[in-house]
């Protein structure tokens, strides 16, 4: 049995959902587009296992220099 990731879109959501959370006072197309950005950036990684959390990362960090 393979492993599928999910898809894309599917992975954005959820961390866009998290991130909303985390950052309230921030609108939600400005941590989408952080999101994206940092999926696109990573889309080619040969290894796929981490991207989901460096995704998150990378987006987290961008969200806190425009939250201060």
């Amino acid at each position: 049995m393979t492993h599928q990731p999910p898809s894309p879109e599917k992975t954005i959501a959820e961390i866009v959902e998290r991130l909303q959370k985390r950052f309230p006072d921030l609108p939600e197309p400005t941590i989408a587009d952080a999101v994206t950005t940092a999926y696109d950036e990573l889309r080619d990684a040969r290894v796929k296992d981490f991207v989901e959390v460096l995704v998150e990362k990378q987006a987290k960090k961008h969200l806190k220099s425009l939250a201060v």
